[in-house]
């Protein structure tokens, strides 16, 4: 039985609150970090300033959350899966320029991918999981699921197998209550994200330390409360090419941005 929505945030409102929180996150990911550091390389204490950092970080993991949960949203609504992944994987490589040098400050960096392959590979395991649904051969639907995990870990994407596991958690939970959303979506965020930190870290800090490194995915819950008030309906949407090109374009600015810190920074001294 189809679960219905009720609520007062439309499909568009839930994107326009993603694009505005995953800003406000890659703000302090670029910029104010960049900032942060000019103080302290300049012998200023930066204790207030971190956690300034900690707490806008905190509330940009409400957006990887909504946009997983739109992503599964538009999965299911759109008219074309095959031109739906297409987009994503055209956008994935358009943005990945953009992306280093916001995060790496060169145009080619192989050690991290952007966002958008992860999504891609997120619809692509539910592309096969839908096919393994109809075909009722549920052992394909988990190897694709396990080959979408090594994947988004061996090409080193954004959120790594963390955004895969959470955006099936999303779909196979698509009808169940709020509740069970929550339980599965928090399970994939915290224990996707240890698994990942486990695999990087190990030889560095213990298990203990890097589950408690990873609780703080946990902020991106909040985004529960938004989706709570969803109701299922499209809403003004912007036009496709600015709602893709959001992600590079942004980047691209927040890149010039510390740029223009740095010059700032090397004529005063």
């Amino acid at each position: 039985m189809k679960k219905t929505k009720t609520g007062i945030f439309s499909n568009a409102v839930l994107k326009n609150i993603a694009y505005i929180t995953m800003f406000i996150d890659h703000f302090f990911a670029v910029v104010y970090y960049t900032l942060m550091q000019q103080l302290q390389t300049a012998g200023y204490a930066v204790d207030d300033e971190r956690r300034i950092y900690s707490a806008g970080r905190a509330v940009g993991r409400i957006s990887f959350i909504l946009f997983a949960y739109l992503i599964v949203e538009g999965f299911l609504h759109t008219k074309s899966r095959k031109a739906y992944l297409l987009r994503l994987g055209v956008f994935a490589f358009v943005s990945e320029v953009p992306f280093d040098l916001a995060f790496s400050e060169v145009p080619f960096d192989w050690k991290s991918q952007n966002i958008f392959f992860t999504l891609f590979l997120g619809v692509l395991v539910l592309m096969i999981c839908e096919w393994a649904e109809r075909k009722n051969v549920k052992w394909v639907a988990a190897v694709a699921l396990l080959l979408g995990c090594v994947a988004a870990y061996a090409f080193q994407t954004d959120y790594r197998f963390m955004g895969v596991l959470l955006i099936f958690a999303l779909y196979q939970t698509r009808e169940k209550s709020l509740f069970v959303q929550v339980l599965a979506g928090g399970c994939a965020m915290l224990f996707g994200t240890w698994g990942v930190n486990c695999l990087r870290y190990a030889d560095r800090y213990t298990l203990n330390y890097l589950f408690r490194f990873s609780m703080r995915e946990m902020y991106g819950l909040f985004a529960f409360i938004l989706i709570a008030l969803y109701n299922g309906e499209k809403g003004r949407q912007l036009p496709k090419a600015v709602c893709y090109g959001f992600y590079p374009v942004h980047l691209l600015l927040l890149h010039f941005a510390t740029m223009l810190l740095s010059e700032g920074a090397y004529w005063s001294i």
